[in-house]
């Protein structure tokens, strides 16, 4: 590989070399085009959710510190204008000018770790339009999947109502960067730990872990496992105890707790991760407390999800921490949001698409948040850029963060982030944090907008259906 770092976008501990090419290649082919018309004017593209999913009251809005970093470091190495001549597509004049590209442009965004709705913008970014079209991609992927992670992670914290959710989805990711998205965005939403043990080295993330059945069944008892592992790790012994019997387990783990008071030491929790979660969990909890070992916690994993938790926790399973993993870390009931990057502003002229169901809202933006009396926030609107805020106290929620091409202030730390991100959702209507049919949120267009809207509607209209004639 070749050691420049300039040919690489690097990502926590992740490097992608040439990342200009990672595209689609009718960004290119629309770039070329705006190249050979002499298109050079200033562009603003729109990043939002069309329609949120019924299972998902809110977003939480994740992925801008990648697209920052990104856009900071854009450019085509020499190695990625020639592969791009070798595709014999492009003019040489073209290939000539991306060798001295780069991204000059600004980003309007929403913070990471904030709840969004439908239609409202995460980000805008306006860049001359050949720049701001070949971004699109890149800027649509780092934004889309985490944003898609970091709100099944929060729904799955808000399941566990205060108790501890530790990410334990690794090893059934789509990929290395996933799986360190992943833990990143579980943190931002709530979660305390994760096992992974690399994403506690680059983000901080304090890592977490116990015992696999594996461990167990390499011993000839298992008692033998339970013994060996609180002897290696007596500060942080989490015992899993259904491998075989877990009630049988369950009285084992209650002697190698003596064991340990006797040498002053504490057994930290056993972890149930198979069968009636509920029933075992209340067996083994009694069987603990008989021992008057009601300081131990019962720990949960296998399969969990926030319906999942929520329904244990109804049920008055006694659980004290979950461990969530494949399901949270690949958003396993909504696995795609209906996320679009979309032309709203060219050259001074505001645009949109009237395509049925797909029709976009033109112009720049900002979406103000409105707070009720009770403090909590009573709703958005979706406004022109520059028209004023709707109602005293309303909170704008679009930033400039880069300009250009130079990112303004340093990213947040994943603490800020984190703390951001709770406080935001503290402040959300009670309705939206429930699992299991949350309410609705009110987002409305100002008036502005909507008479921006339907005037270039009727224009577009005028202009675009009606017979086709020959060019003079």
């Amino acid at each position: 590989m070749d050691s420049n770092a300039k040919d690489r976008f690097i990502s926590g501990p992740l490097e992608l070399r040439d990342a200009a090419l990672f595209t689609d290649l009718y960004e290119l082919t629309m770039a070329a085009s705006y190249f050979r018309e002499g298109m050079t004017g200033q562009a603003t593209f729109s990043l939002f959710v069309r329609r949120l999913p019924p299972e998902r009251p809110f977003l939480i809005a994740a992925g801008l510190e990648d697209v920052l970093n990104f856009l900071q470091g854009f450019h085509f190495s020499d190695r990625a204008v020639a592969y791009l001549g070798s595709l014999k597509r492009f003019d040489p004049s073209f290939l000539d000018h991306l060798k001295t590209l780069r991204f000059s442009g600004t980003v309007r965004a929403v913070p990471e770790g904030t709840p969004i709705f439908a239609d409202e913008p995460l980000l805008e970014i306006t860049a001359p339009i050949m720049e701001a079209q070949l971004v699109e991609a890149a800027v649509l992927n780092f934004c889309h999947f985490q944003t898609l992670l970091a709100t099944k992670a929060a729904r799955c914290v808000l399941a566990a109502r205060g108790r501890p959710v530790v990410e334990f989805g690794l090893r059934r990711t789509h990929g290395i960067d996933a799986g360190m998205k992943a833990a990143r965005c579980a943190y931002i939403a709530g979660a305390v730990m994760s096992s992974n043990v690399l994403a506690g080295l680059e983000y901080g993330i304090p890592p977490t872990g116990t015992m696999a059945h594996s461990y167990v069944t390499a011993f000839p008892r298992e008692i033998d496992a339970f013994r060996a592992f609180a002897s290696a790790f007596p500060e942080h012994a989490i015992l899993l105890i259904d491998t075989y019997d877990t009630i049988a387990a369950a009285h084992k783990a209650v002697q190698v707790a003596k064991e340990m008071e006797q040498q002053g030491r504490r057994l930290a929790a056993v972890r149930l991760d198979s069968g009636d979660i509920v029933e075992l969990s209340r067996r083994v909890r009694a069987i603990l407390d008989q021992a008057g070992l009601d300081y131990v916690k019962i720990f949960v994993s296998g399969g969990l999800d926030e319906y999942l938790i929520d329904e244990y926790l109804e049920r008055g399973a006694p659980v004290d921490a979950f461990g969530v993993g494949t399901r949270m870390d690949v958003s396993a009931d909504v696995p795609y949001l209906d996320m679009a990057y979309k032309l709203v502003r060219y050259d001074g002229r505001d645009v949109l698409k009237i395509s049925q169901g797909k029709q976009t809202w033109a112009g720049e933006k900002q979406v103000w948040r409105e707070r009720g009396a009770d403090g909590r926030y009573r709703g958005d609107v979706i406004a022109l850029k520059d028209e004023p805020a709707p109602a005293p106290g309303a909170e704008p929620l679009l930033r400039t963060v880069m300009e250009n091409g130079r990112v303004l202030e340093p990213h947040p730390s994943l603490a800020e982030i984190r703390e951001r991100c709770a406080r935001a959702i503290r402040e959300l209507p009670g309705e939206l944090l429930r699992v299991r049919d949350a309410g609705s949120y009110p987002v409305r267009f100002s008036e502005a907008l909507t008479a921006l809207q339907r005037s270039r509607q009727a224009e577009v209209v005028a202009a675009e259906v009606s017979p086709i004639t020959a060019p003079k």
